[in-house]
């Protein structure tokens, strides 16, 4: 089959797909190359989901830091309570400067301004992905330890919202250990 065809076939089903649903892919398909249908099947699936991040919050403390090494001043990224609450208490701790939200709906942002100390480097030193989606983690209090003696934070989720490792063994609950920073 020439390239022409091909192409002419993978055109109808990006078109098919937006008006009849992803149903329409294999039988459209058919007549494509098996390489050519992997490549179309791909693009159509991340056209219909999106970009999809399967671990938010991962993503959440990867772009804060790769922000910060290469000096922009601030990061959008899409909204969640969850990652307001972690930039929230980020905030509160002192790894990034301000936390604000920007749009409404469907296009709502959460705008993290990053925090640079006086030599212009970056406040996170580094972070480190505990619990994932995969394999969740948690703590009870008498598990939760210091980080980097002192120096790091280990965000939880506990019933009682976002904390650090201190105020949760001030407040004397355990959770879902996020990550570390320090």
């Amino acid at each position: 089959m020439n390239q022409n065809i091909s192409l002419a076939w993978y055109a109808v089903v990006l078109l098919a797909e937006e008006s009849m649903g992803i149903c329409a892919i294999s039988t459209c398909v058919e007549f494509v190359s098996v390489r050519l249908h992997t490549k179309v099947i791909s693009q159509v699936l991340r056209k219909v989901a999106g970009n999809m991040v399967s671990d938010t919050i991962g993503d959440l403390i990867i772009q804060i830091q790769n922000a910060g090494a290469v000096g922009k001043a601030e990061i959008a990224l899409p909204y969640s309570k969850l990652r307001h609450s972690i930039a929230d208490k980020l905030a509160e701790i002192g790894y990034v400067d301000s936390v604000s939200t920007k749009g409404e709906g469907v296009d709502k942002k959460l705008v993290i301004t990053l925090k640079y100390n006086e030599a212009g480097r970056h406040n996170i030193g580094g972070v480190k992905r505990i619990s994932k989606p995969g394999r969740r983690l948690y703590a009870k209090v008498s598990e939760i330890y210091p980080v980097k003696f002192g120096k790091g934070s280990l965000i939880l989720s506990t019933p009682a919202g976002i904390l650090t490792d201190e105020e949760a063994r001030k407040q004397n609950v355990g959770g879902e250990r996020l990550f570390m920073i320090w």
